[in-house]
């Protein structure tokens, strides 16, 4: 009888357990509808109410409880305690649902209200990096190879140089999604509109972190860091293609081509990745040793290997920097402007045509009219370049004001004898037909 009696009263427990267990998740639904709905009505008060009674008693109902919690924690009740919170509970019950954006968010919150030690939000960066950088705030980006130059720069360089190409090919990536979707784009609706509106913005600030990484980077990748590094890393990493890209790379970026090593890297480049890419740079190689054939014929096994156009353009680009380093302006400037056709909104093309006749306004001229002429054309290809592409406006904007010093006066048009507005043709390789300035 004791036996029965135990028994009925543990399924009776049970029974009521589960009954108990339905009644909360009935209630759950009930508080989750009424404060979506008030939210979605922008009821906030109303929504707040049940939205706590969710956050203390069904934290794994609906992603939305976060989504649209953070709002009312951030922005209507301004609590930095509660938003901290949102932030700590999404990331235990949601982890896999957008978390390096999640983890970025958090970060930027925390920085902002200064509610953590840098350490602490860098190792937040350090996870939201981890899982997929390319879903990072653009301004954590930054920041994120902003904390681990200052925590290795001195102890482990190579750290820095690698987290830098790795940062800088996350950028390039979104910037290229950018590219191709505003190339997609016309601005015959409403919508579209705001697309390339927002898509404009984000690439001009992708742009402005990849200026600020530059710098950061600048001050330690000097030739004489980067040689004695590379020397004694190469036999390690002989056949590792993304180690030989990145240090190929860095060397050409930093004018490091006349040391032997850099000859070195691109041939174990080559051979380890036989891509588009590393003949482009076997190219040059090829150049600068005196094969002008053999420099030609890979030149054009690298551009037909490539089908991407944003990519055959970069490649032009490559051509012609290493046209312009061997003084070969003409042609420099013929690649940038091939360049362009594959990519028509490719800004550094643009900028690279106007540094190309910024160097030789000395040499394009006699008297100070002529040469200041030049800068009126360097200054038309910067304007153009910011016009094309957001994602280096700020750049473009600043060789502009430095072009536009230098154009000439009407104190010295007046004096050279040439009417304002007048067409003027630029003389020597540029030979372009410019406007002459009015005011």
């Amino acid at each position: 009888m004791k036996k029965f009696t135990f028994l009925l009263a543990t399924v009776l427990l049970l029974a009521s357990a589960k009954t108990n267990a339905q009644d909360a998740n009935r209630e759950c639904t009930i508080k989750y509808n009424l404060f979506k709905g008030d939210f979605q009505s922008k009821k906030y008060d109303d929504a707040y109410t049940n939205w706590i009674y969710l956050m203390d008693n069904c934290k794994d109902l609906s992603v939305n409880i976060y989504k649209y919690g953070s709002t009312l924690a951030e922005d209507v009740r301004k609590d930095p305690v509660l938003a901290k919170r949102v932030y700590e509970q999404r990331l235990q019950y949601y982890p896999t649902k957008n978390p390096a954006k999640v983890h970025s968010d958090y970060a930027t919150y925390l920085a902002d209200n200064k509610l953590a030690s840098d350490d602490v939000i860098f190792t937040i960066l350090e996870k939201g990096y981890a899982i997929d950088p390319t879903k990072m705030g653009v301004k954590n980006l930054y920041s994120y190879f902003q904390g681990v130059t200052d925590r290795q720069k001195d102890t482990n360089p190579q750290k820095v140089f690698d987290t830098y190409d790795d940062v800088l090919e996350n950028v390039n990536l979104k910037l290229e999604g950018y590219a191709v979707k505003l190339k997609e784009l016309t601005k015959d609706t409403i919508a579209n509109k705001k697309l390339i509106h927002a898509y404009t913005v984000n690439s001009t600030a992708l742009g402005t972190v990849e200026g600020g990484l530059d710098a950061i980077i600048t001050e330690i990748a000097t030739c004489e860091r980067l040689i004695p590094l590379y020397k004694g890393s190469f036999e390690a990493n002989k056949g590792n293609a993304v180690w030989l890209k990145r240090a190929v790379s860095r060397m050409f970026n930093k004018g490091c081509q006349a040391d032997p090593l850099y000859a070195k890297l691109v041939r174990a480049y080559a051979e380890a990745s036989p891509s588009p890419e590393a003949y482009a740079f076997l190219a040059n190689v090829l150049e600068d040793n005196g094969d002008a054939s053999g420099a030609t014929a890979m030149r054009e096994k690298s551009f037909n290997l490539e089908t991407d156009p944003l990519k055959k353009a970069k490649i032009k680009m490559k051509f012609a920097q290493a046209a312009k380093d061997r003084g070969q302006y003409s042609s420099a400037r013929s690649l940038a402007r091939e360049a362009l056709r594959f990519n028509p909104n490719y800004g550094r093309a643009y900028l690279f045509i106007a540094n190309l006749y910024a160097v030789s306004a000395n040499s394009c001229g006699n008297s100070e009219f002529e040469k200041r002429m030049v800068y009126v054309a360097a200054l038309n290809q910067a304007n153009r370049a910011a016009s094309v592409d957001p994602s280096i406006s700020a750049t473009a904007r600043s060789y502009s004001a430095s072009y536009r010093a230098n154009v000439p006066s009407q104190k010295v048009i007046f004096t050279a004898g040439i009417n304002p507005g007048s067409s003027y043709t630029i003389k020597c390789w540029i030979g372009e037909t410019v406007r002459v300035p009015s005011k």
